[in-house]
């Protein structure tokens, strides 16, 4: 799962080292102060953008306002964290722009009056939530970003036929980081998996992170961004205009 891979372009995955980093044709020299090529527009210069080990880690990935981005990998890897770092409130117009992320909902419940019960009691109602708050949000016609957990297929069609529907862009970002890094992620905020789930997140992400080396996006996807740590760690915002 966590190989070694250079720029995807159109035409397929290019090898590591053959030359520079493809030029972002739509990121203005000294745009908001950033060098040229701190800002990439995922889908407009390649349909896979794989930024593992390569060196080259932008600030900001660019979406047209309105598109849908779903932000998947492995439990404990650092999606929620990720997103609550680099999701905006508005996009560029002034209107909303959307974080959906279970975890979000999870902790509301938490600190309601159920927080003394065992969470797997009210997990359903968590869950329905969660679910609840992705339909207005895909309703909205706003600019909306997921947390997708890798395994449940059905929401990312869920979310690919809504995208359709509403002639709107939809992007993956995959955060592919080594097992025992997420191992660690899931100990230090102290809520776990079973070893049965952590597998099963394991061959879903891996799956999905191979496919999109290879150039095959999920149905609906115009787009891939692969992050290793180091990346995620660079990217300081998502911009949507």
């Amino acid at each position: 799962m966590h190989s070694e891979a250079a720029f995807a372009t159109t035409s397929g995955v290019a090898p590591q080292g053959t030359g520079a980093a493809p030029q972002e044709p739509n990121a203005a020299p000294g745009r908001r102060g950033r060098a040229p090529g701190s800002v990439v527009r995922p889908g407009r210069s390649a349909d896979v953008l794989d930024l593992r080990g390569t060196g080259r880690h932008p600030a900001e990935l660019c979406f047209p306002a309105g598109d849908l981005v779903v932000v998947s990998g492995l439990p404990g890897s650092g999606k929620s964290t990720l997103m609550h770092r680099i999701v905006p409130p508005l996009d560029a117009c002034g209107s909303s722009v959307h974080r959906i992320d279970s975890q979000d909902v999870r902790e509301r419940w938490e600190r309601g009056r159920l927080r003394r019960l065992p969470y797997g009691i009210y997990r359903p109602l968590v869950r329905g939530a969660h679910y609840l708050g992705l339909h207005r949000a895909l309703r909205s016609g706003d600019s909306v970003v997921v947390h997708d957990c890798g395994t449940l297929a059905w929401v990312r069609r869920w979310i690919a036929r809504s995208a359709r529907r509403g002639d709107r862009g939809l992007h993956l970002v995959l955060l592919d980081v080594p097992p025992e890094v997420a191992l660690s992620g899931q100990e230090s905020r102290g809520r776990g998996v079973s070893g049965y789930a952590f597998a099963r997140h394991r061959g879903a992400v891996g799956r999905l992170v191979g496919a999109a080396v290879a150039g095959r996006l999920p149905k609906g996807f115009g787009s891939a961004v692969l992050l290793d740590r180091r990346a995620a760690s660079a990217l300081e915002t998502i911009r949507f205009d």
